[in-house]
């Protein structure tokens, strides 16, 4: 029988143990991807320290891969109606098996929030089979929407990982217009990803403050006006900071991508009066943070958004940035480091420590 090589979570806090996986026989609608590139990012660093629930251990971590199409059963097609053929260099949606007939998916038009949304690499466990993106291969089930990567190569695709489609659901609901000013807090993969595309969406501003510092070049690459080193200075002085740049006001919209709860206090307090508010870094549960209603959202009258997740629509945009000559300059030129399988427990220290930009796994 043959096999594939994977990279296991046996439980949370468990250290990482490689695996052999039989090659599954293929449904129809179904297909068998030679994995060229996963990636390691917060969600696994997370999955692995057990702070997401209902999560079943044993697991198989990467919810996005790239690579090419070993087989293929029956007929697939993508989102054009083309035939996906053996050779085929594509990704996939992460996420899996959204109804589309649900309360959830057709009247509030939310299905990042359907019921029946199951996601590679997270609520796919080991005992389902090749299902995660640290393996030699990942078994496509029936109804996984896949994507052709056209001019983005499987690596460039993967430095910018889910990051990309995340932010790009981010700048969605934070509607940046052309001049407006935009602070993101946080310089991991999301901030980065989603100071990149503010810049590119017209924000006249763009501002950013994170950590560690050797992350801060990066968040210069991409296309931010001025960054602050969190760890420089207090609350009080970098809110101080962001109104010096922006006439007092504070900015017109701040994106969250910190994880810390505290940071959602400060995108409020570094917001001005009547500004938008997108929280997207809050993944997983940090504990609660007190803040003054009044004072902090009310008497600002300033719209706070969530943004959980992402739907095909941004993985399809993620291909068509990653691919373009001038949009994709920033993820080709993101620094990133290779790990095989058999050292993804490295990868993972360094990424929970920020010393690390980006991750990519190589099977």
């Amino acid at each position: 029988m043959a096999m594939a090589r994977v990279a296991v979570f046996p439980a949370p806090g468990a250290t990482v143990e490689l695996r052999e996986l039989p090659l599954p026989e293929l449904e129809p609608g179904a297909a068998l991807l030679r994995v060229e590139f996963s990636e390691v990012c917060g969600t696994d660093v997370h999955l692995q320290q057990g702070r997401l629930a209902g999560v079943p251990y044993p697991l198989i971590p990467g919810h996005v891969a790239a690579g090419t199409l070993a087989a293929v059963r029956g007929d697939l097609r993508d989102v054009f109606g083309v035939p996906l053929r053996e050779g085929d260099r594509v990704t996939f949606l992460d996420v899996h098996r959204t109804c589309h007939r649900c309360w959830h998916c057709l009247v509030a038009k939310a299905s990042t929030r359907c019921p029946e949304r199951r996601v590679y690499g997270i609520t796919y466990g080991a005992g389902d089979g090749l299902c995660g993106g640290w393996a030699e291969y990942v078994h496509l089930l029936p109804g996984t929407r896949v994507i052709r990567l056209g001019d983005a190569s499987a690596r460039d695709f993967l430095v910018a990982g889910c990051s990309l489609p995340t932010a790009l659901h981010a700048l969605e609901r934070a509607r940046v217009g052309i001049g407006d000013s935009v602070l993101v807090l946080g310089t991991g993969p999301v901030g980065l990803a989603a100071a990149a595309l503010a810049r590119s969406a017209g924000a006249g501003l763009v501002l950013a403050i994170g950590g560690p510092a050797a992350r801060l070049p990066a968040a210069q690459q991409a296309g931010v006006d001025a960054v602050l080193d969190f760890a420089s200075c207090s609350d009080e002085a970098r809110v101080e900071w962001v109104r010096a740049r922006t006439r007092g006001r504070g900015a017109d919209i701040v994106i969250e991508a910190t994880g810390a709860p505290e940071a959602v206090v400060q995108a409020l307090r570094q917001v001005r009066d009547a500004g938008r508010v997108v929280v997207v870094g809050q993944y997983t549960d940090h504990g609660e943070v007190p803040f003054n209603p009044h004072l902090d959202l009310n008497k600002k009258h300033v719209e706070m958004l969530g943004c959980w997740g992402s739907d095909y629509s941004h993985f399809h945009r993620a291909v068509q940035v990653v691919g373009h000559p001038r949009l994709g300059a920033f993820w080709r030129g993101l620094p990133a480091r290779e790990f095989a399988l058999a050292d993804v427990g490295e990868a993972l220290q360094q990424v929970a420590l920020g010393e690390l930009v980006k991750a990519l796994v190589r099977p």
